[in-house]
């Protein structure tokens, strides 16, 4: 078996406690590589290399547009490499080698983007109301970060941290998750050729106790960034109690798509696929509420269901294969549970709904039509390949029905009726909203949710300030001793 190590101070090390895991191959769910965890030693040492390397002069006083170089050079690297990442990647969860590749060979526009941003962080000389104060800002680093990214798109949440924070000029440990970690401890081999200083970039994994827990509270942590779901995030928000950092939340979702009578049908049906199959549904912008004008209802199922047929499921590392299997096993378990519950409260499968009779953790694409909008399929985030549709009356309705979630990342509206789009993408409670297409992204546009999908943004201008605090100069011009505190005027 292959062995990944964790990325230490600019160095692959084993953990502390000498604990190792098996990483399983999701097509055929057996081992296919060993990986170095994590133990709170190795936590603390990667904070402290990451403290230190803030006051490294290497580090401290590089230039803004000197930091930037480097990000241009990390991000050909990454394009260089991402098929060796894909691959990698592919094999340890499952996602398709296609989007593996060509998805990392994207994210090189994310720290390219910040690259450019990086000597673009100003201050402002402010028109102060006192005479002879001359009172200027800056924007220093935040300080320590702690990114948590979770296994499903490990490559793009990374840079959408990494990205801004680097070029802020702050220092990061990265946790991989325990879950398909290989790419992510791969990676911090690029971040070393790429030329950044040991100790800017950390990158390790393990399980919650001994080294999420110890990191999220760390008492030299300045700012956790966390991708992952809502239960972990109530933990994450809580050990930040213990060291007041500044944290953002990209969580989970359960994003409406909604399809009026005066869509084109073949450009809603490619939405909704798109949304719901790709990636295998395992994706937290997933569409897996489609919300369908009833008069559009039965030829949008017929259109679905017909192009359902040419989907290919199989080995993701092969070109042909256009849905991969699951990640773990444990989604397979939670998708069939789901699936009974929905069906007990009427609901109707038109296709799929069971587990493919083949080693792995595939599970055919399923359409459900769903009998109200309490379905269990309309409340459940699965993370699989698995379509419900509920049909409405009015657009009150649907703006209605999509509103009606505990979440608020994502959501679609196809339509051709330009007032309509402007109309209700304005009433969505969501933090992206995409009209006649979906799941686009670009490191220019703002990523993050509403309500319990998290708080902050990723992606964007606005992201950088994020890795910055800002400090405020006061510099006294007369050529006057400062006045006697004690006398007033």
């Amino acid at each position: 078996m292959q062995h990944f190590q964790l990325f230490i101070d600019g160095a692959y090390c084993e953990g502390a406690a000498g604990q190792v895991m098996t990483t399983e191959n999701p097509s055929t769910g057996e081992g296919w590589a060993t990986f170095a965890c994590a133990a709170p030693a190795d936590v603390d040492r990667a904070v402290a290399a990451a403290k230190r390397a803030l006051e490294d002069p290497k580090w401290r006083d590089l230039s803004q547009t000197a930091r930037g170089k480097l990000l241009y050079r990390l991000a050909e690297l990454i394009e260089e490499n991402a098929a060796a990442l894909g691959r990698i990647e592919t094999t340890d969860s499952g996602k398709l080698l296609a989007e593996t590749a060509s998805q990392t060979a994207y994210v090189g526009d994310y720290y390219r983007y910040y690259a450019g941003l990086a000597d673009k962080i100003e201050g402002a000389v402010l028109p102060i109301d006192k005479p002879d104060m001359h009172v200027f800002t800056r924007r220093a680093p935040i300080g320590v970060v702690a990114a948590v990214v979770p296994w499903n798109a490990q490559m793009f949440l990374t840079a959408t941290k990494l990205g801004p924070a680097l070029a802020a000029g702050c220092a990061i440990v990265l946790k991989a998750s325990e879950i398909a970690p290989a790419p992510m401890l791969e990676f911090a081999r690029l971040i070393k050729e790429a030329g950044f200083p040991d100790g800017v970039v950390s990158v390790i994994t393990g399980d919650a106790q001994n080294c999420a827990i110890p990191l999220t509270r760390h008492p030299d942590v300045d700012r956790i960034a966390f991708t992952g779901g809502p239960e972990t995030a109530r933990h994450v928000v809580r050990n930040s109690a213990e060291n007041f950092a500044v944290t953002s939340l990209e969580l989970g979702g359960k994003s409406p798509i909604i399809v009026f009578d005066d869509a084109d049908i073949e450009g809603a049906a490619n939405g909704l696929i798109a949304g719901n199959f790709g990636a295998s549904g395992q994706s937290c912008v997933a569409g897996s509420r489609g919300l369908v004008h009833r008069p559009v209802l039965e030829a949008l199922i017929e259109r679905i269901s017909e192009k359902a047929k040419s989907i290919v499921v199989g080995d993701p590392l092969e070109p042909s294969t256009h849905l991969g299997p699951l990640c773990t096993s444990a989604q397979v378990s939670r998708i069939q549970e789901t699936l009974a519950t929905a069906t007990s409260q009427g609901a109707t499968v038109h296709f799929g709904g069971a587990p493919l009779d083949r080693a792995g953790n595939f599970v055919a694409p399923t359409l459900v039509e769903c009998a109200g909008p309490h379905t269990e399929t309309l409340k459940v985030e699965m993370f699989g390949p698995v379509m419900s549709l509920l049909p409405f009356d009015t657009e009150e309705e649907a703006i209605a029905l999509a509103n009606e979630s505990d979440f608020g990342l994502g959501s679609g509206i196809f339509t051709q009726n330009l007032a309509r789009a402007h109309r209700v993408s304005a009433r969505l409670r969501s933090g992206i909203c995409w009209v006649n297409t979906y799941r686009a992204i670009s490191p220019i546009a703002p990523f993050g949710g509403f309500n319990q999908s998290g708080y902050g943004r990723e992606a964007g201008m606005e992201a950088i300030l994020d890795y910055t605090r800002t400090q405020t100069v006061w510099i006294n011009t007369s050529s006057e001793p400062m006045a006697n505190p004690f006398v007033m005027r």
